[in-house]
């Protein structure tokens, strides 16, 4: 058989995931607050016909904050850019950035908050008075030259809105915090884009999907393209019949299960559990039982363990719930901690 050239394959990819995405807030799937005031607020720039106002968009990842950015800019006709937050570590790189951007641009910053603190205090001028000023020289001979910007319109996104200085929160016109999504939403999505890929799903197995999907969009488009490859190579070649049992066996293979927990999240709690008999133990401490980066433990595990009452959080470090012990088949037993010793 012959081999697909990988740049085709990266193509198709690429083009699935662009298909994926919603193109205006009538498509896009939950949200129904954010969309409701995004419309009001993309409909009065228009009648007034000036750009939108700045835009801060806040939560957890995987909620559609990068898609919102993009119908920002569809829906005002507007060309979009894209930049992050990590990128922009001087201002000479935000000052390059935003004297190219044309008159109405959407600018696009993912994880505002991790940009420099330099280039944050230029953006203040930035998005309030549409120009920055240059340093030229150093020391006693060091001049300012104002540079006026083209109207633009700053879409900023982030997952922790707490670390953003009050002086740049303060200049975003409006400010939506996304939530995640409940099950009846999430079963929308897998629907949605289930037929986007050609394949026939019963209610029982979108129902599956959402369940696993941690109340986040993002995760169940991607169980839904891993359940797709399942059936691709254990269904004689189509990817047009799925039921529950075969969701079942394609989320087992990939350690998923019923309530979304993967590998990493169970070895959190098995080590909090059995090492640590339920806690509490330092953040850190956990980190290096389970071999994995405290970053990545308290940003990507700790907020879905604490939001379905598998972990708490305490002064004197995280804690194992009744229900924790529960879900993994491990007695709770009367040496455990309680919570309410703490």
């Amino acid at each position: 058989m012959d081999e697909l050239d990988p740049e085709i394959q990266d193509d198709s990819e690429l083009a699935i995931e662009g298909a994926l995405r919603p193109g205006s807030l009538a498509e896009f799937i939950g949200q129904q607050k954010v969309r409701g005031q995004l419309q009001l607020l993309l409909d009065a720039a228009r009648i007034q016909q000036r750009p939108p106002d700045h835009i801060l968009l806040a939560g957890p990842p995987g909620l559609g904050k990068t898609t919102l950015a993009m119908i920002v800019a569809h829906e005002s006709g507007r060309a979009l850019r894209m930049s992050s937050g990590p990128a922009i570590q001087h201002a000479g790189d935000l000052a390059a950035l935003l004297s190219s951007l044309t008159p109405g641009e959407v600018l696009f910053i993912d994880e505002v908050h991790r940009m420099a603190r330099s280039a944050e205090e230029m953006l203040y001028l930035a998005m309030e008075d549409f120009r920055i000023d240059i340093m030229v020289g150093k020391g006693a001979g060091a001049t300012s030259i104002p540079l006026d910007l083209a109207p633009f319109t700053l879409v900023g996104a982030t997952t922790r809105s707490g670390l953003l200085p009050n002086p740049l929160r303060d200049r975003f016109g409006f400010t939506a915090h996304l939530e995640y999504y409940e099950s009846e939403e999430l079963e929308q999505v897998v629907k949605r884009s289930a037929a986007m890929l050609d394949i026939a799903l019963p209610q029982p197995a979108r129902a599956e999907i959402a369940l696993r999907s941690r109340g986040t969009p993002r995760i169940a488009n991607r169980l839904l393209r891993r359940v797709r490859d399942y059936v691709v190579v254990h269904g004689a070649g189509t990817a047009n019949e799925v039921d529950p049992a075969i969701v079942d066996a394609a989320l087992d293979l990939y350690d998923v299960d019923a309530i979304g927990l993967d590998r990493l999240d169970r070895a959190v709690l098995d080590g909090l559990i059995r090492r640590f008999r339920g806690g509490p133990v330092g953040l850190n401490t956990l980190a290096v039982t389970v071999g994995e980066e405290a970053e990545t433990i308290e940003s990507v595990v700790e907020p879905y363990l604490v939001r379905i009452g598998f972990m708490s959080r305490t002064p004197r470090g995280r804690v194992a719930t009744p229900e924790a012990y529960r879900h993994l088949g491990i007695p709770h037993s009367d040496g455990a901690l309680n919570l309410h010793d703490l």
